[in-house]
């Protein structure tokens, strides 16, 4: 081979590893991405809201009657027994009078008297009256048979005793008024900032403890004007205002846990109603939402959640579906390319868009009904900068 020859051939060769070297330097670095491992295994569906404890049910006790009620000692929190005297009432006292109108009630009760004692007198002549009527009827009576006394006569004696019994009758009337009238206004008199009658106890309807109390001190109180509320904590729910669309798929028994509620530990909750009406709700973006009223009973022992009291803020877990064993990939590794659904799937250094059908998705991961086989690796947050092909440099994921 002649020298201009070799010459030509090394020169072509430095000129093609120059142009590969060039050729790789222009390629673009590869990406350096989170990869997650597609597993198999438990797979559960759940979502959390956040709810508060509340009583099914309530008692308040009210004032039977208008008076002054005495001070209640009894606090928030503390137990009380069913028929346990909780309170007391005493019954209104008579109003002072001032001297202008205790003068005129005396009069008034003076004239009361004098009524009567008249009426009384009226009695008394119309019961003679009527007597004689009587007496003159029955002689008439007698000659009537003989035919000495007309028929006219003996109408005119008897209407006479008629008349004086109605006249008897009516003074009775009018002396049992004029006396009532004077009992009235010697009561009245009488009852000026007395009591009227012995105080009334007020006594818990229930085994429980106080809710609430509406009044305190010695005051005086309006007939069903509320005094106490009790509750038995020991019945204390749950409830969730829940979205309608997660509602839907919750039922009677659903299972549930109580998270960071103040204390140790999840709790164990079952649903126990779903209410059939919604409502709308603003969230904290501003977005109306339509929401649920779901009520929930916690089935741990009562002595491990004593300390809940009503009204308290916890967060529900909702267990909606479980599976044992189901293929899985994160999440976040999902996203729509068109009208399907595809992943990333890494392969000899290389992002591999792959078409994958998803299923059941819950606690962070979706499962995988086809397209992907256990142990192939995806990209866990892909973006629009990736394109099938792009190099990529793997970096695991952080659990």
């Amino acid at each position: 081979m002649s020298m201009k020859r070799r010459h030509w051939i090394i020169a072509a060769a430095a000129t093609v590893a120059v142009a590969a070297v060039a050729w790789w330097a222009l390629q673009a670095a590869p990406r350096t991405l989170e990869v997650a491992q597609v597993t198999r295994g438990p797979l559960v569906q759940r979502f959390e809201e956040e709810g508060r404890t509340e009583l099914p049910r309530r008692w308040v006790l009210s004032a039977p009657i208008a008076g002054t009620l005495r001070r209640i000692d009894l606090l928030q929190g503390d137990p009380v027994k069913a028929g346990q005297v909780v309170g007391a009432i005493e019954p209104p006292q008579g109003s002072l009078l001032d001297p202008a109108n205790r003068d005129r009630l005396l009069a008034e009760e003076q004239a009361a008297q004098a009524a009567m004692q008249a009426a009384q007198q009226r009695l008394a002549a119309a019961q003679a009256d009527a007597r004689l009527a009587s007496r003159d009827v029955g002689r008439m009576r007698t000659l009537g048979a003989s035919g000495v006394v007309s028929v006219a006569a003996l109408d005119e004696a008897e209407a006479r005793v008629a008349r004086a019994q109605a006249a008897a009758a009516a003074a009775l009337a009018e002396q049992r008024a004029a006396g009532q009238q004077r009992a009235a206004l010697a009561a009245l008199l009488q009852g000026q900032g007395h009591s009227g009658g012995q105080q009334i106890e007020l006594r818990a309807p229930i085994d429980g403890v106080v809710l609430h109390r509406y009044q305190q001190s010695a005051m005086p109180v309006q007939a069903g004007q509320p005094l106490l509320e009790f509750g038995d904590l020991g019945q204390l729910q749950v409830m969730v205002q829940a979205l309608s669309q997660q509602a839907i798929a919750l039922r009677p028994g659903s299972l549930a846990r109580i998270l960071r509620w103040g204390g140790e530990g999840a709790l164990p909750a079952r649903v126990t109603r779903i209410e059939p009406g919604g409502f709308t709700k603003v969230s904290a973006l501003g977005v109306e939402e339509q929401r649920t009223q779901v009520w929930l009973d916690i089935t741990a022992p009562r002595a491990q959640w004593a300390q809940l009291g009503d009204g308290y803020r916890v967060e529900v877990e909702f267990e909606l579906a479980r599976r044992p064993d189901v293929l899985q990939v994160p999440s976040s590794a999902l996203f729509r390319d068109g009208r399907r659904w595809a992943v990333y799937r890494v392969d000899g250094g290389r992002a591999r868009l792959t078409e994958v059908t998803p299923g059941m998705q819950g606690d962070g991961s979706t499962e995988i009904l086809s397209g992907l086989r256990q142990g192939e690796r995806v990209i866990a947050y892909p973006d629009d900068r990736l394109a099938d092909g792009l190099r990529v440099r793997p970096l695991v994921a952080s659990p």
